[in-house]
């Protein structure tokens, strides 16, 4: 047996070590770095931690001073710490300390000395250092990224600001108040609501205490009153910070949106600027296709007032032109013109159109104190000027002068029943349609002149009468174009010839005015000249086609319808040179076409043909040129056809009448339709036998 009788020491915990080999294991894995000095500042033991501050390995440091392997930064740091604990015997913590790893990278170490005291006094310091890298380089993180939110806030001139759970203003906003120019005090609580533009303040208060109430997010826009005293539009959002179900504070970003507002204000002044430009291109335009269709004069004074109505929502309108001696304006249209006296106004006396033609530029009046102005200036009699204003509704007018060529023609007037603002544009506008009017007044003065010459040719080259003739009836009916189209080449003429027949011919010159006319004239007198010789139709036709080539050009083109009838008995012979065929009326109404071959125009190399036509007693034979069966809306083929049909519906009493038959047949051919040609009719009608015959 064993002789020992000593008693083992309890296992505490399980364990089975010492104090120091406890001591060694703690240090030696400690995620820190610790290292013990004795009294005189030599390293008594270090852990592995350490050596990554210092690079050296742990058996180096033993029993050394840190001057003797440390870096100078890192051996004043120890020693500092070491005589304030000998001097004071306190602690000294969180002394911070940079190193860079072996790669290069940084690290942040935060170091404490601590004493260690015995029975004796102080043993010595121990140093513990902590690797702050990670927590350092979060905060660094976190920095910048506060940092590039500054930026980006300011860079896009936002105003964060940051209010209690209730609303009011608790914390500073300096860029609001660098905006505002506001105080510190004047912007706590609710003062900010100050600087917001009256007109827009009760809504912004309301719309925010509404946010407040609800919980919800606050957006929302209004002016606010700049440091220099105007106003710049700015958009703001702020939301709740919720902490466990509670409004804990309000944070809010107002967004600078003036450059945006202006480009959307001057956008839409553009827009509008834009749509009015274009409305009154279109109205010019419209202007312009009326005036282009207007041939009189009349027509353009009335078109005139109608644009003064419409593209200019003028009250009155008054056409005025030149006289011939140029020293008066003769009003074509008053419009209700009171500065008017009478229709003729002499161009010494000062009124708005007096004005625009003696300086060649427009008029615009646009209040009263405006017109009396002018017309003072202009030399008017003040009394009278105060006469008119005092009985006068107007309250703005425009003059502008008819000019062609730079001659003055005459001048327009446009009042209005209330103060009119005119632009530039608008005068831009009113000048054009000066012009335009100008170019239709003296286009439509040149027709009329034109127009009554050449009616005036036509009727100088048409019979004044038709021939009286014993069993035999003559009519006629000529119907100019409507809309006052020019003079055309119809004619008719009847004669009698040489051995008692009597020669009636229908014919049509194309084309209008003076042109047509003077051709429809020498036409004329050479079918005279031929037929009085007697020879046949056929051979007259013959003879015309000569004459045509000779006097005409070649792209005229006439036809006509040459008929000779024998008094009594009716019978004859027709020739036609492209004309549409006769209608031959019966006593009992029944309207039957001359199945006869057209022919070509005068002037075509053809060979003439004449055909038998009788026109028994009681009957009646009807020539007539294009203009009664043919129109835009009408074909030819389709008016011949109606011509028969409309002639069943002709009571007795007017078929028995050559007079009441035209008027009768011209009338229903042409209802319905626009007239847009020359109408001509001449009719042949042989009364039937009686007994004393």
């Amino acid at each position: 047996m064993s002789a020992e009788t000593s008693v083992p020491r309890p296992r505490e915990s399980g364990l089975d070590i010492s104090d120091s080999d406890l001591f060694r294991g703690l240090m030696s894995e400690a995620p820190f770095a610790f290292a013990f000095f004795d009294p005189s500042g030599r390293f008594v033991r270090v852990n592995s931690t350490f050596t990554e501050l210092t690079g050296h390995p742990v058996e180096l440091h033993l029993d050394r001073l840190p001057a003797e392997l440390l870096p100078a930064d890192l051996t004043a740091l120890i020693e500092s710490a070491l005589r304030r604990i000998a001097d004071e015997g306190l602690p000294v913590t969180d002394q911070p300390y940079p190193t860079r790893a072996e790669n290069g990278d940084a690290r942040h170490w935060t170091v404490s000395f601590f004493p260690l005291r015995g029975d004796d006094g102080v043993l010595g310091t121990a140093l513990f250092g902590v690797d702050l890298t990670d927590r350092q380089t979060r905060k660094e993180e976190l920095e910048r990224s506060e940092e590039r939110y500054r930026s980006l806030v300011e860079s896009q001139q936002q105003l964060v600001w940051i209010t209690s759970p209730n609303g009011g203003v608790i914390e500073d906003a300096p860029q609001w108040r660098a905006v505002t120019g506001q105080g510190l005090e004047e912007y706590l609580a609710h003062g900010w609501l100050d600087a917001v533009h009256p007109d827009d303040r009760p809504g912004t208060d309301e719309a925010w205490r509404e946010a407040l109430r609800g919980r919800t997010m606050f957006e929302w826009s209004y002016r606010v009153r700049t440091r220099a005293s105007g106003y710049r539009h700015f958009e703001v959002r702020a939301v709740p910070i919720m902490r466990l179900g509670r409004v804990v504070e309000w944070v809010g970003a107002n967004t600078d949106v003036t450059p945006q507002r202006e480009a959307e204000d001057m956008r839409g002044r553009l827009t509008d600027q834009l749509g009015a430009a274009a409305l009154r291109t279109a109205r010019l335009q419209g202007a312009t296709a009326q005036l282009a269709e207007a041939l009189t004069v009349e027509q353009v004074v009335q078109v005139i007032i109608d644009v003064g109505r419409t593209a200019l929502a003028a009250d009155h309108s008054a056409v005025a032109l030149l006289d011939d001696n140029r020293a008066t304006l003769k009003v074509i249209n008053s419009g209700g013109t009171p500065d008017a006296p009478g229709e003729d106004i002499d161009l010494s006396h000062p009124s708005v159109m007096t004005m625009a033609v003696n300086s060649r530029r427009p008029v615009f009046a646009e209040s009263l104190d405006s017109l009396r102005t002018q017309l003072v200036d202009a030399g008017a009699d003040e009394t009278q000027i105060a006469k008119f204003l005092e009985q006068t509704e107007e309250r703005a007018w425009v003059g502008l002068p008819l000019l062609a060529a730079g001659r003055a023609l005459g001048a327009l007037r446009f009042s209005f029943n209330r103060s009119q603002k005119i632009s530039q544009e608008d005068g831009v506008f009113l000048e054009a349609l000066a012009g335009q009017c100008a170019l239709a007044v003296e286009r439509a003065t040149l027709f009329e002149r034109e127009h009554r010459t050449a009616e005036t040719l036509q009727r100088s080259l048409l019979p004044d009468r038709l021939p009286v003739v014993s069993g035999l009836k003559l009519a006629q009916r000529f119907r100019s174009g409507s809309r006052h189209v020019q003079v055309g080449g119809d004619w008719y003429d009847a004669f009698v010839l040489q051995d008692g027949r009597v020669a009636a011919v229908v014919g049509d010159v194309m084309g209008k005015g003076v042109k047509a006319a003077a051709g429809m004239g020498r036409i004329r007198n050479a079918m005279r000249a031929l037929a009085l010789t007697n020879p046949p139709p056929a051979a007259v036709l013959t003879g015309l086609d000569r004459v045509f080539e000779a006097t005409e050009e070649e792209e005229q083109v006439t036809t006509l319808a040459y008929m000779v009838v024998e008094p009594g008995t009716g019978e004859g012979t027709l020739a036609l040179a492209g004309h549409p065929p006769p209608l031959l009326v019966s006593p009992q109404g029944v309207g039957l076409l001359h199945e006869t071959e057209p022919g070509t125009p005068l002037g075509w190399a053809t060979s003439r043909k004449q055909y038998r036509f009788c026109v028994p007693p009681g009957h009646t034979a009807v020539l007539y040129s294009d203009g009664l069966v043919e129109n835009r809306k009408r074909g030819l083929d389709a008016g011949l056809r109606e011509l028969s049909s409309v002639v069943a519906e002709a009571p007795p009493e007017v078929v028995a009448s050559p007079h009441m038959l035209l008027d009768f047949l011209v009338e229903r051919m042409l209802s319905g339709y626009e007239q847009d040609d020359d109408v001509t009719v001449l009719a042949v009608h042989v009364p039937p036998a009686t007994k004393s015959d």
